[in-house]
């Protein structure tokens, strides 16, 4: 029979079940990364498990989103990571070298491995040929503890890519183009796999662009071929060693496909505030820009600073707009000032920012009241910036600097026909030379190397087995695509306190509705020992953050009732020993209200049946479809993974 590339991937690393769309499998990790935003509360669960070194061929811990040091917190916290990695024999990358995805991808993704991180855009290293997939951190630290993963198999969403690029056209135009096409919610379930002879015209910093933002379509993952192009690229990273070709089998068949002309694409913009409210650039007109952000895990590459840097050479940035850069790696930054495109950015009036995550997860540079931002980032939910009134647009590297340089929102096809346009050179492929000076190698593990924990940092919630009566509260009702930065906002306020749990709850869902900590933990101290929370379609999209799973968890939410889940959420919820439950009859939704009080009797015998039944305090019955396969019930029965892991051992 013939293979997708991901099955045949996945075929390679099956360990257990079978590889059918839907099944429960196990399959092996070959690669684990995490960072600080999501890692402390990973490596005190890789703790709390008692294992010694990691069991994966490698596993790299980076320091990359909480690197503004105003305080004790972030340093003690990646003390505590380094101090963990040195007894597990992990990698440690400290701040400055750069973003944990583009890292990954230029010194040790290779085709045909696994990944799994703490992070949802992961995937950013399928654009080499991997089963690259984001995850919440409990997972993943079961993951260096026993060196697997269990999921459920999900469909491959073929994508066939025909023609080229056209200049002003860039990877992040194609992402933006599929996200219109298919919507926040059109890659639940699935793996999307390119194929095409269109894949031949994009480098692998342009696949990892697409396969990054494939998180923002909720896809498991995104996976390119292993191809020549793959080759040059790590030839050029000194990693030739590492490339084998892969590719589908001829006449493999997809569940679904997609057919996107490279060459028919345009400039395109995601509007606010949600990455696939697209349109073409054109359409949307040049409104006036306050700031300009280029950077990120989508396109912080090489090859983006450096058409950046041939936009801006010889020009202003405008006088009312702050353009600030980020570049993804300490060896980027080094290429750039060697070769003069530093000295070309600055000149301009470019603000040269750390390279790391920074302003794309609300660590600094958080713009004016009521501005507008360009970003190059993948995420423009309401509010991620820092700033609740600004006006987010995602945009490719090319319209971000043009825009930069004309104080608005510029369509790159315009420009080149007018009569100050120029030809966007093209970028000559460079040979980079491998920094180790960020990371810090640990060749075995030292499990006597103590454990450095600073006074931020608090145990992390632990769910109770499953009572064969749940009662709660409704504590919230909320809408639709509902993100994990709206359950738990990251902002550089609250960065700082990803250790600390117990201070996260004060602000759980505050950019919803400021009272639901206080009624959660009302519901908790009261009569029904609990509350539930009632969504929409797609609930938990975004960040694959577990803090918005652990904060409810510890302001007593038994179960969260909704639409439909996005994947990485649903797991951390269970995980956690939270009930995730689909509303059968979504008119259901409309009937629930803030402070109704629902039970559900017999729920151990329950949790067994393909409906769950529950009612509330006017006798009105409510069904529910039961989604768990057999593993996920063995965990929410035993109140989450640890205490289901734990029961296994004994």
């Amino acid at each position: 029979m013939a293979d997708t590339l991901a099955y045949k991937i996945l075929k390679t690393h099956l360990l257990e079940g079978s590889l059918e769309p839907g099944a429960a499998v196990t399959i092996k990790i070959d690669q684990t990364l995490t960072q600080d935003s999501t890692g402390t509360m990973v490596y005190l669960q890789l703790e709390a498990m008692g294992v010694g070194k990691a069991k994966t061929e490698l596993s790299v811990a980076y320091i990359d989103h909480n690197t503004l040091q105003t305080g004790f917190e972030n340093a003690d916290d990646h003390a505590f990571i380094e101090s963990v990695a040195a007894r597990h024999g992990i990698l440690f990358s400290k701040p400055g070298g750069g973003i944990c995805h583009q890292l990954q991808l230029e010194n040790y993704g290779a085709p045909g491995k696994t990944l799994l991180g703490s992070d949802s855009h992961t995937p950013t290293c399928g654009g080499l040929g991997m089963i690259a997939i984001g995850a919440g951190g409990l997972d993943v630290a079961v993951a260096m503890a026993h060196g697997a993963y269990d999921m459920t198999v999900p469909r491959v969403l073929g994508i066939e890519l025909v023609g080229a690029l056209r200049p002003w056209v860039s990877a992040k135009d194609v992402i933006l183009h599929i996200l219109k096409e298919i919507s926040v919610k059109g890659g639940v379930g699935k793996i999307v796999e390119y194929f095409g002879d269109g894949v031949q015209a994009l480098s692998v910093t342009d696949r990892a662009t697409i396969t990054n933002m494939g998180a923002e379509h909720g896809a498991t993952t995104s996976v390119f071929p292993s191809d020549e192009n793959t080759r040059a690229y790590l030839s050029r990273q000194g990693r030739e060693d590492a490339w084998i070709p892969l590719a589908a089998d001829e006449g493999a068949v997809y569940d679904e496909t997609l057919k996107v002309d490279l060459s028919a694409l345009e400039p395109l913009a995601a509007m606010p505030h949600s990455p696939d409210n697209v349109d073409f650039v054109k359409n949307i007109g040049h409104i006036k820009v306050d700031q300009v952000a280029i950077g990120s895990c989508t396109n912080s590459s090489y090859t983006d600073l450096m058409k950046v840097a041939a936009i801006l050479k010889g020009r202003k940035v405008h006088p009312d707009v702050s353009l600030v850069i980020s570049p993804g790696s300490a060896s980027i930054l080094s290429k750039l000032a060697s070769n003069g495109a530093l000295a070309d950015l600055i000149d301009a009036g470019a603000r040269i920012l750390e390279n790391a995550c920074g302003p794309c997860i609300g660590m600094g540079q958080s713009p004016k009241s009521g501005a507008v931002s360009l970003r190059t980032f993948n995420r423009n939910f309401k509010g991620r910036s820092g700033t609740n009134d600004a006006d987010v647009y995602l945009v490719s590297p090319e319209t971000a600097a043009l825009s930069a340089v004309f104080g608005g929102l510029m369509d790159g096809f315009a420009f080149a026909e007018s009569a100050i346009g120029f030809p966007l050179p093209e970028i000559k492929a460079e040979t980079f030379e491998r920094n180790d000076s960020f990371v810090v190698y640990q060749p075995s593990a030292g499990e006597n190397r103590e454990v450095v924990m600073g006074p931020n940092i608090k145990p992390f919630p632990r769910g109770e087995a499953l009572p064969d009566t749940v009662t709660a509260e409704v504590a919230l009702v909320a809408g639709d695509n509902i993100t994990t930065d709206d359950i738990m906002p990251s902002d550089s306020r609250l960065l700082p306190y990803r250790s600390n749990i117990p201070f996260l709850a004060n602000y759980c869902f505050e950019k919803i509705d400021a009272g639901f900590s206080a009624r959660a933990k009302a519901a908790q101290a009261g009569a029904q020992k609990g509350s539930v929370i009632v969504g929409g379609d797609n609930y938990g999209q975004g960040s694959s953050r577990e803090h918005a799973a652990l904060v409810p968890l510890y302001l007593g939410v038994r179960a969260v009732l909704a639409k439909s889940f996005a994947r990485i959420h649903r797991a951390n919820l269970i995980n956690s020993g939270i009930l995730p439950l689909v509303f059968e009859n979504h008119a259901d939704y409309e009937k629930l209200r803030l402070g109704a009080t629902l039970a559900i009797e017999g729920a151990r015998a329950q949790i067994e049946q393909d409906v769950i039944l529950a009612r509330d305090g006017d006798g009105a019955v409510y069904r529910f479809l039961n989604t768990l396969n057999a593993p996920e019930k063995e965990m929410v029965l035993a109140g989450g993974k640890i205490n289901a892991i734990r029961q296994k051992a004994r």
